[in-house]
């Protein structure tokens, strides 16, 4: 019976120690313009890619004060978490989307957005999400069309 207690007890340490890696995973985005993605957690390291202000990124490990993350194609690289915020965005990952006046298909299109376009998350109801882009431009999106939070 003692090294069945030990057992568990050590199997229930180790599900502790391991499970914060496991939900770590958090949302970023960024809060500057031309901000470099980089092959690793350095300046040292090539640029892969840039992104601009609001652009979101999943962030999946850290190195130091520089976040791995996973952008919406699915694409890795680092950067330096203090480019980045806690404040919500998404990004389309369709085509072209329609922009509604409300949280329905039944309100009419306000504008449309491209893939790639980022937008700030201002509000969420039942599946659809209100949505700002940066020229002022706001409505509604199905919450399905768009990456992020």
């Amino acid at each position: 019976m003692h090294s069945k207690f030990k057992i568990s007890l050590h199997c229930f340490v180790l599900c502790l120690l391991f499970w914060p890696l496991s939900t770590s995973a958090k949302m970023v985005s960024i809060n500057q313009e031309d901000v470099n993605i980089r092959s690793g957690p350095s300046t040292k390291y090539r640029v892969k890619w840039q992104v601009g202000k609001g652009f979101p990124l999943k962030v999946i490990g850290r190195s130091g004060k520089w976040y791995k993350i996973r952008d919406f194609e699915k694409d890795v690289g680092w950067v330096y978490a203090p480019l980045t915020s806690r404040k919500a965005h998404l990004v389309v990952n369709k085509p072209v989307i329609n922009v509604r006046s409300g949280p329905g298909t039944n309100y009419r299109t306000v504008s449309q957005a491209k893939y790639g376009v980022v937008l700030q998350t201002e509000k969420r109801v039942k599946g659809w999400v209100k949505v700002r882009h940066e020229s002022g431009v706001s409505g509604w999106v199905s919450r399905k069309l768009l990456w992020g939070w």
